[in-house]
């Protein structure tokens, strides 16, 4: 749905597509707002937040981005080479949809991972994968759990996988009733959790995966193995208790008792990052573009008045790594509603007394500068190729996962 919606936009006339340009590298964001009127940044973000505790840069300890870029087929991380074979468990921290998404990649039968678009390397790794237990941690409880229905139905719905919750755990306070009372999504979620810690047996048969769901516990530090110096062997936890904070909110604060959680990989999934540009005021602490509505503000004063004339932002950019495609769509309407105001306005009052040399200029540059650009034809050529490499595996499409071939296949009349 996504590619049919983007594809309609693409190949309206209007439209310009401009692929294989890094902001930063191939052109300067001074440059861009030199050659067009409005600039609007929805790079989103690319990076990772870290833990910050001792043995973070352990072997086997791993951001969730890293990972899910290396399933998806992302040409930068099809080198990650997880090892999955030489260990029967992994712990992944967090409990947003990212974290059940990987959960779901490492439990699911390869037999029906087959037949998605999953990429070659990754299906064949996890077809030879040892992993049986995954952990899902989290520092709070089931009712702040960080994901939404659809995404744990997914998980919870995988066939002959046994599913763990401490019943201790689904005890609920007034304030979680408060917390549900406000959230449709919480009740809703809290319901799931609760329905699978029943409605399965007590204990796991003999060689089925485990899906154990960890609340009240945040990392303390992660271990090194005795035996593989460098390696991960497990995770140091603090029980953690909840703290209201008021407005219905509770924040998880640690208890100083501490137990440890033995595994082989660890997969961090505490939060994405997005990443400055040269000449863009951000906001390093929270890694977000200070805004208004889109508008991009001067600095992090807060001052409503110190805008940015013509620069505008949207996305987790604009509002950090938070929410699904929907999300996404209503904040990209309140830009466009914020650049249209500023238009009808006469803010932007240079777009009729300047003219600017926009995508020509654009080109310009690009081609002193020897990049190559693909434009949305060999984007489609690229689309039709893994399309027909899918086809002769019963798949939706084979994703091509290296630069080099992204291009030939873009260069091929």
């Amino acid at each position: 749905n996504v590619i049919n919606q983007f594809s309609r936009v693409a190949q309206n006339g209007r439209c310009s597509f401009f692929g294989n340009v890094a902001l930063g590298s191939s052109i300067s964001l001074v440059e861009l707002r030199e050659l067009y009127h409005v600039v609007v940044l929805a790079y989103g973000a690319e990076s990772d937040r870290v833990v910050g505790i001792p043995g973070e840069d352990l072997k086997g300890v791993h951001s969730a981005r890293e990972f899910v870029w290396w399933y998806n087929g992302h040409p930068d991380g099809r080198n990650l080479d997880p090892d999955l074979k030489n260990t029967d468990t992994a712990v992944i921290l967090g409990q947003g949809n990212v974290a059940l998404d990987v959960a779901r990649i490492l439990l699911r039968p390869t037999s029906e991972l087959a037949i998605t678009d999953i990429a070659s390397h990754a299906l064949t790794a996890l077809e030879q994968s040892s992993i049986r237990k995954v952990y899902l941690v989290g520092r709070r409880g089931p009712v702040q759990a960080a994901c939404t229905a659809k995404e744990l139905r997914e998980v919870l719905g995988i066939k002959d996988l046994y599913i763990h919750i401490k019943e201790t755990d689904l005890k609920i306070t007034p304030a979680d009733e408060e917390e549900m009372k406000n959230s449709r999504i919480h009740r809703r979620i809290y319901e799931l959790l609760s329905k699978a810690a029943t409605a399965g047996p007590s204990q796991p048969s003999s060689g089925q995966r485990e899906l154990h769901f960890v609340f009240f516990r945040q990392p303390d530090r992660f271990l090194e193995s005795y035996d593989k110096k460098g390696y991960v062997s497990g995770v140091h936890l603090e029980k953690t208790g909840l703290k209201g904070i008021g407005s219905g909110k509770q924040i998880a604060i640690g208890t100083g008792q501490f137990e440890n959680l033995s595994c082989g990989i660890v997969l961090k999934s505490i939060g994405y990052k997005s990443v400055p540009v040269d000449d863009l005021p951000f906001d390093n602490q929270k890694g977000v573009v200070p805004n208004l509505k889109g508008r991009v503000l001067s600095d992090n004063s807060g001052d409503p008045t110190s805008f940015e004339n013509g620069l505008y932002v949207c996305g987790w950019l604009k509002r950090g790594p938070t929410g699904i495609i929907a999300t996404n769509l209503y904040c990209a309407e309140e830009t466009v509603a914020s650049l249209s105001e500023d238009l009808e306005l006469g803010v932007l009052a240079s777009t009729t007394r300047l003219p600017k040399l926009g995508r020509d200029g654009l080109l310009q540059i690009l081609d002193n500068r020897n990049v190559r650009v693909v434009p949305f034809i060999a984007w489609e050529r690229i689309d039709k190729e893994e399309k027909r490499l899918g086809g002769l595996r019963n798949k939706p499409r084979e994703k091509l996962t290296s630069w080099e071939e992204l291009l030939k296949v873009a260069g091929s009349e």
